[in-house]
C-alpha cells in the first residue's frame, strides 16, 4: 500500500537519522491516522539494559507526545502484573481485546481505566530488534466499531519500519545510561564522545570530596551479608543524592568509600564549587540523622561517616590493559582529600576541609589547627564544617 511505503521510507531514512523517539513516534502515529487507523492512544515501550531502569517509552495521543521511564520495581506492581505488556512479552504474541462491557471484578485496572476514558478497542503487539530483544506497543481507539482487521494489518505492516527507527535510539540510550550510571555525567559524556581513550587523561581543576563509612569492617564481621548490602545501599544512596543534587559527579565506589568531584569550569566558579561540595557534605550529615532515626526504629546500630574535601588540579581518564579499563581520577588533590578524611575520627569532626576550600566559603568552616598529612612535607591547617555537631 502507498501509505505503508511512504511511512516505511520515512522511518528508515529521516526517522532513523533523527535520533528523536518523540519525533519518530509522532510521525508514526499521525501517518497511521492519515491512513485511516482511528488511533486515540499509543504506547511504544522499549526495554533496555540498565541497572536502574528496565524500560523507557513514548506515549502518543492527539494532544501530544511524551516519554517516560520504568524502574525495575515497577514490574513487581499491580500496574504491570497482569497487564498487556506482561502478556505479550511472556507469550510472544499479540493481544486484541475489546474494552466494552468489561467485568470490573476480573479485568486488569489499565483496561478499566481506558474504558472509563472512552476507549473501545485495544491492541498490543511486539517490536522485534536485531539483537533478538522483544519490545511492546499498545494501540487504543475510541471508535465505536473498534479496530478492523484492515487496521491491524496496516499497523503490523509498518512495525518493522518503526523498529528500524527506534532500535538505534534504544541502543544509544542503553549505552549512555550504563556509562552515566557507572561514571557520572561529565566523565560519561567524555567517554561516549571518544575523547578519553586508554592512556589519555584530562587535567582540570575540581573540588574533590572523599567520604567513608565508619565502622564498616566491624559491621561486615558482625552482620549478615544481606544487612551489609542493605546498609551500603542506604549509605551510597544518601551520598550520591547529596552530591548530584549539588552538581557534582560520583566517580568511584571503593569498598565503603566514595570519590566525588565538582568540576571547576572557569576560575570564577572556584568559590561556588567549594560551596556546592560543602553543601553536599551538609546534606550527607542531615540525611544521616534521618537515616539513623529509621534504623533506630528497626533496632539497628547508627551509621557514621567521615568526609574530606580539597580543591586542586586532578587528572581523569582510562587506565588498564588493552582488554580491561578502569576510569579513575588521580592527583595530589585526591590524595589529600582521602588522607584528611582519614583524620576525621582522630580529630573528632566528621567533615574536614583544607584552607583552599574553607577560604572560599569562610562562613561554613572553623579552623581546627595544623595537622600532619602523610605525604606532605609540612603540616597544613584543617577546618571543620560548622554544622558538624558530632
Amino acid at each position: 500500500m502507498e501509505e505503508v511505503t511512504r511511512l516505511t521510507e520515512w522511518m528508515i531514512t529521516e526517522g532513523r537519522r533523527s535520533g528523536d523517539p518523540v519525533k519518530v513516534v509522532s510521525q508514526f502515529c499521525s501517518s497511521l491516522v492519515e491512513a485511516g487507523v482511528p488511533l486515540w492512544r499509543v504506547n511504544i515501550g522499549q526495554r533496555f539494559a540498565n541497572p536502574l531502569l528496565i524500560a523507557w517509552g513514548v506515549v502518543w495521543t492527539p494532544n501530544g507526545t511524551d516519554s517516560y521511564d520504568v524502574t525495575h520495581e515497577t514490574t513487581l506492581t499491580d500496574g504491570y502484573v497482569g497487564s498487556s505488556f506482561e502478556y505479550i512479552l511472556a507469550n510472544r504474541k499479540p493481544l486484541h481485546k475489546s474494552l466494552q462491557q468489561l467485568d470490573s471484578e476480573t479485568e486488569h485496572s489499565s483496561y478499566l481505566e481506558f474504558a472509563e476514558q472512552g476507549g473501545t478497542d485495544y491492541y498490543a503487539t511486539l517490536l522485534y530488534y536485531g539483537d533478538g530483544s522483544l519490545h511492546g506497543c499498545t494501540f487504543i481507539t475510541q471508535s465505536p466499531d473498534g479496530f478492523s482487521p484492515e487496521h491491524l494489518r496496516l499497523i503490523e505492516a509498518v512495525l518493522p519500519a518503526l523498529s528500524s527507527a527506534l532500535e538505534p535510539v534504544t541502543m544509544r540510550k542503553s549505552s549512555k545510561g550504563l556509562l552515566r550510571t557507572y561514571l557520572g555525567d561529565g566523565p560519561s559524556e567524555a567517554v561516549w564522545s571518544g575523547n578519553i581513550k586508554r592512556g589519555e587523561r584530562t587535567t582540570l581543576d575540581a573540588v574533590v570530596m572523599f567520604s567513608d563509612l565508619r565502622g564498616f569492617t566491624a559491621l561486615s564481621e558482625t552482620s549478615q551479608e544481606e544487612e551489609v548490602f542493605d546498609t551500603l545501599s542506604d549509605y551510597f544512596d544518601l551520598v550520591v543524592t547529596a552530591v548530584e543534587d549539588n552538581g557534582g559527579d560520583v566517580l568511584k565506589f571503593m569498598g565503603d568509600g566514595i570519590l566525588s568531584i565538582f568540576t571547576i569550569e572557569a576560575q570564577r566558579d572556584h568559590a561556588n564549587c567549594c560551596r556546592l561540595a560543602s553543601q553536599a557534605a551538609q546534606s550527607v550529615l542531615s540525611g544521616l540523622t534521618s537515616l539513623n532515626s529509621r534504623r533506630d526504629g528497626f533496632q539497628k546500630p547508627p551509621l557514621d561517616v567521615g568526609i574530606g574535601i580539597n580543591v586542586g588540579q586532578v587528572s581523569y581518564g582510562n587506565i588498564g590493559s588493552p582488554g580491561r579499563l578502569d576510569f579513575t581520577v588521580l592527583g595530589g588533590a585526591v590524595n589529600v582529600a582521602s588522607r584528611i578524611e582519614g583524620l576525621t575520627k582522630l580529630i573528632g569532626r566528621r567533615v574536614l576541609a583544607t584552607s583552599a576550600v574553607a577560604s572560599a566559603v569562610p562562613n561554613m568552616f572553623v579552623s581546627c589547627g595544623d595537622h600532619e598529612i602523610r605525604g606532605l612535607a609540612r603540616p597544613i591547617e584543617l577546618f571543620f564544617l560548622t554544622e558538624d555537631s558530632e
